[in-house]
């Protein structure tokens, strides 16, 4: 099996590293990859965003299964792309559909699917530089410390947790002036919940599921369990 894996992160080093080990991985190409990446398979000096170059070289080199690593060309619809373009559209591709990326391309997305199917999550309220007198007085129901969200992908970047109501505001200000760009052109507030961060993995085809291990993120630098 041939297999063209996207993206030039960490996580990507890391699925390029155990694709590698697979007796069925006859060839792993990594666009663009990253000198990690190189020591697993073939870099391939191609943007994971550019999809008329992946579909051409998907086609050229006979690529029989596509993992999409980053969000971005996920909810850009790299899938979707791939599915629908005559070169592509029978490989095999490891990454959900341009709908199925908005769960984590937008906060505000994900968090009225949760309410609608009743998933728990904090309390929340979305808003636009045209509501902020209303973010405004929605942050000032809730008690510190406060939660601000950029609505869209901003690389890991787009969270703060602000204890002062001040610089919570002065904060909400920046974030709508374009402190994440266009990322932050709507902000979701959020009820502050106390604990343990916790990610769980899953894969799907849609029927069958395979759980994969949890994941602990630190969000800050501290010693002593304190991240």
């Amino acid at each position: 099996m041939k297999i063209l894996l996207l993206g030039a992160g960490g996580r990507e080093h890391a699925i390029a590293w155990k694709l590698s080990q697979s007796p069925k991985c006859e060839k792993l190409f990594i666009a663009p990859g990253n000198p990690g990446t190189a020591k697993c398979g073939t870099n391939v000096q191609m943007s994971a965003t550019d999809f008329p170059a992946i579909a051409k070289f998907i086609s050229e080199n006979n690529i029989d299964l596509v993992v999409v690593g980053p969000e971005e060309p996920l909810v850009k619809g790299v899938t979707d792309f791939l599915k629908t373009d005559p070169l592509t559209k029978n490989v095999k591709i490891v990454g959900p559909s341009t709908e199925g990326a908005k769960l984590e391309g937008s906060k505000d997305y994900a968090k009225a699917f949760m309410m609608r199917h009743g998933v728990p999550t904090a309390a929340y309220g979305t808003f636009t530089k045209e509501t902020l007198s209303d973010a405004i007085a929605f942050l000032h129901t809730l008690k510190s410390p406060y939660v601000f969200k950029a609505d869209g992908l901003a690389a890991g970047k787009g969270v703060l947790i602000l204890d002062d109501i001040k610089e919570a505001e002065n904060e909400l200000n920046q974030m709508f002036s374009g402190k994440f760009g266009a990322a932050g052109n709507k902000v979701v507030i959020e009820e502050f919940l106390n604990g343990i961060e916790l990610s769980v993995f899953v894969l799907t085809d849609g029927n069958k599921y395979k759980i994969l291990p949890a994941a602990k993120d630190y969000k800050r630098i501290g010693d002593g369990d304190k991240g």
